[in-house]
Parts: structure tokens; C-alpha cells; sequence
């Protein structure tokens, strides 16, 4: 897992990728732990060429806010700098990964 450590590395890494998961949520949330891990294996194993970053709602609050991240876990995906999808709290990761294999397919 890739750590987001300030704003303008996540703002390179808009600019840089076609594909871009983003996972706010913070590391005391246990919802969140638990539910990483399986969205860390789905974009593995389904949508390789999307990297998937970590971003710690606690340690950038400004960032989160930027992005209207108020609840976490939170999941933003990117395609082309663009936000397309967002799930956030109650995430399902089947209907996650159908939302972004429908794009995933166009895009790759």
C-alpha cells in the first residue's frame, strides 16, 4: 500500500495517472482496516494497472476536505483527473468493482 504523505504528491499522482484508487480513512478507524485489505486485493487482482494510495484523514484533514471526505472509509476513484467514483461508509466491494470495471475496460 502507498502512503499519501501531502497535497502535492497527491496532485502528481492526478496528473501522472490514467487510473488512480484513493483510500481515505484514518488508522484507528477498524472499519476501515478491514475493509482496505479487500479493496486492496480486488484492484490487485481485477485492475492491476490502477495503483492504489492510502491517505490518513488525520494526518491531512485539510486534503480530505479538499475532496468533501468527511466520513471515513471513504474510496475515490480517479480516471483521467477526473473523480468518477466515490463510496463512502457502507462500501460493497462487488458493486465497487463493477463500478470500476465498466471504465477499467474502456480506459485499459
Amino acid at each position: 500500500m502507498n502512503y499519501i504523505k501531502s497535497e502535492s504528491e497527491f496532485n502528481s499522482i492526478l496528473k501522472n495517472e490514467l487510473g488512480v484508487l484513493f483510500y481515505f480513512s484514518t488508522v484507528s478507524c477498524n472499519v476501515g482496516e478491514a475493509l482496505e485489505s479487500k479493496v486492496e486485493t480486488m484492484t490487485k487482482e481485477h485492475f492491476p494497472k490502477i495503483p492504489m494510495y492510502f491517505v490518513d484523514t488525520n494526518a491531512l484533514p485539510e486534503l480530505a476536505a479538499q475532496h468533501s471526505v468527511f466520513v471515513v472509509p471513504t474510496v475515490l476513484v480517479y480516471f483521467d483527473g477526473k473523480e468518477t467514483i466515490r463510496k463512502s461508509r457502507n462500501i460493497s466491494i462487488g458493486d465497487l468493482g463493477a463500478s470500476i470495471e465498466r471504465l477499467y475496460k474502456i480506459l485499459f
